[in-house]
């Protein structure tokens, strides 16, 4: 049983004020706001009411604690990988396994860039309680499994080695675009790689290791 509301909130919307039947979505884009301005750590369920125009009881109509309110704000971020990661795939050549693996790398990149806050509550399991929601956990191993299928129809086709683990790889694929994304966000590219913008070096980056895992 999840313990946040799962919603669909249209991509950039900023409400500031409380409509009918909204009420979620309202707190939800409330607390991105506050988190922007003032840390995570200074957000409460008052605040979030405030700024939506609402009574401060009115938040626990949906969530009963500020942990169940970033759950939602996790699941939103969810959604939006999800969706940009399924454009990512679209635009990518379907007949190569791999170049469709990569498009899940530069998906997740491309999100976490154009959604920094999302990214950093979604990837903290101590501000979420990622196991009690449903879509969270669903979403998570939707995308894990597609990562499998399509590196084990790589290895069928021969654009990877048969001998790699895919498991492995996995980790390792994970590892590197979770790490260029908190390098980017955390301001850290400047230091390490000021050559050029930070979207085109964490792509050149990913596109690197994906051929160094190809077979040639």
């Amino acid at each position: 049983m999840t313990t946040a509301t799962h919603i669909s909130p249209a991509a950039g919307s900023k409400r500031r004020s409380y409509h009918h039947g909204n009420l979620a979505e309202a707190l939800i884009e409330a607390s991105i706001t506050l988190i922007e301005q003032d840390g995570v750590e200074k957000l409460s369920l008052r605040q979030a009411a405030k700024l939506a125009g609402v009574s401060p009881g009115a938040p626990f109509r949906h969530f009963s604690t500020k942990t169940a309110l970033l759950t939602a704000v996790a699941e939103q971020a969810m959604q939006r990988l999800s969706s940009a990661i399924a454009t990512e795939m679209a635009n990518t050549d379907s007949e190569s396994p791999l170049n469709q693996f990569r498009a899940i790398g530069l998906g997740y990149l491309n999100w976490a860039l154009a959604h920094p806050t999302h990214f950093q509550i979604v990837s903290s399991r101590t501000l979420i309680d990622f196991d009690a929601s449903d879509y969270l956990v669903t979403e998570n191993n939707a995308i894990r499994e597609r990562m499998v299928a399509l590196l084990g129809q790589a290895q069928a086709c021969g654009e990877i080695s048969a001998t790699v683990h895919p498991d492995h790889l996995i980790l390792s694929a994970r590892a590197l675009v979770y790490g260029l994304a908190r390098m980017a966000i955390d301001g850290h590219m400047p230091e390490w790689h000021p050559h050029e913008p930070a979207a085109q070096a964490l792509e050149r980056a990913l596109d690197q290791f994906i051929e160094s895992i190809r077979r040639k």
